[in-house]
């Protein structure tokens, strides 16, 4: 149903990893008038369509070129290094980046991890893709470091993978075009972060003004009339009933 009362949907990228289901829902909840689109795209193409207004917004992994761009940091993921499950790092409750100095560490062209090269002997092609490094590890060529995401959505029976507390992170963030802020964008900022339904609505409204004090004379004016009178009197009568001392 299209028309002119009816809004365009609200395009919603997202890379490999990351998972959009519950912001979504709450869009739907909160906005069954607006709907929602999901695009899944590769981690390497999320920016420029959000610059060419292919999506209205994008949830990608930092770092990336921002120019252009708004980018609103959500959470850090932790930073795994996937192996088989016979391997020795899989004895380990987690590994630091030395502990994987002599072995064969893959480097996919789709990295997402903020560093010039990996840690460990670098291997003599680079794979295309995070599934094809996957399938390299399982096929007992070299270990993989990814963002934990990335390690359960390719799971494999015979692949594990154990933390790597020493490595980059990988951010997660919602990036949009600086110019383009619009009140769809202003309610998901406000979903990703938390917010509730009545302060997600649009872009927020000047406040209004507040009321005029009284002025301080006039609050303080003393009461008249009746009481003030008897008051007085009862004070003078006391003084002139008060006795003499008899010397």
């Amino acid at each position: 149903m299209t028309g002119p009362d009816v809004p365009p949907p609200f395009t919603l990228a997202y890379v490999p990893g990351v998972i959009p289901g519950k912001w979504v829902r709450t869009w739907n909840e909160r906005t069954p008038d607006e709907p929602l689109t999901l695009l899944q795209l590769p981690a390497a193409d999320a920016a420029t369509t959000v610059r060419d207004r292919g999506a209205d917004a994008a949830l990608l992994r930092l770092p990336i070129d921002r120019t252009g761009l708004h980018a609103i940091p959500l959470y850090t993921e932790t930073t795994v290094v996937v192996v088989p499950k016979d391997h020795l790092v899989a004895a380990a409750d987690e590994v630091s980046m030395e502990d994987l100095a002599d072995s064969l560490v893959l480097h996919p062209l789709d990295n997402t991890l903020d560093w010039d090269r990996p840690p460990g002997l670098p291997a003599n092609e680079r794979p295309a893709t995070t599934l094809d490094a996957i399938e390299l590890v399982a096929a007992g060529v070299g270990l993989l470091v990814v963002p934990q995401s990335l390690a359960r959505l390719h799971h494999r029976k015979d692949l594990t993978y154990r933390p790597v507390p020493d490595a980059p992170q990988s951010q997660v963030a919602l990036s949009w075009l600086e110019d383009e802020t619009t009140d769809a964008i202003e309610r998901f900022i406000g979903i990703v972060r938390g917010r509730t339904d009545n302060s997600t609505r649009g872009r927020q409204q000047p406040a209004a003004p507040a009321k005029a004090k009284r002025p301080e004379t006039e609050a303080r004016k003393p009461k008249s009339g009746g009481a003030n009178k008897r008051r007085a009197s009862g004070a003078a009568q006391a003084k002139r009933g008060k006795p003499r001392r008899r010397s």
